[in-house]
């Protein structure tokens, strides 16, 4: 597999063509003159608005585990989706041990 080489680098800079500001010139990023503290194309996140719940650890298992399937060059197909709810249930330390296997067949 060959990856195409662009140029990447300080000076280059993305215009928005829809993005235009009182009817003048397109909007750019970076802006003009480097970016300053404070310029982000989103808000930074707010930790106040943050929901305050955890991920059960069935569904965590869950997660990890399709990672891990899919890390192994092995993607969950929509018809493996019993199978590993059905591994996600068993303990963690057995989801452990299938996660360690799929990362040492690499």
């Amino acid at each position: 597999m060959t990856a195409t080489a662009f140029e990447y680098g300080p000076n280059h800079a993305f215009a928005a063509p829809c993005a235009v500001e009182n009817g003048g010139d397109p909007v750019r990023w970076p802006p003009a003159g480097g970016q300053s503290e404070g310029d982000y194309l989103l808000a930074p996140p707010d930790p106040a608005t943050r929901l305050n719940t955890g991920i059960d650890p069935r569904d965590r298992r869950r997660l990890e585990l399709h990672a891990a399937l899919t890390a192994a060059g092995i993607p969950p197909r929509p018809e493996d989706r019993e199978a590993i709810e059905s591994l996600s249930a068993l303990s963690g330390s057995v989801n452990s041990t299938i996660q360690r296997w799929l990362h040492h067949s690499l």
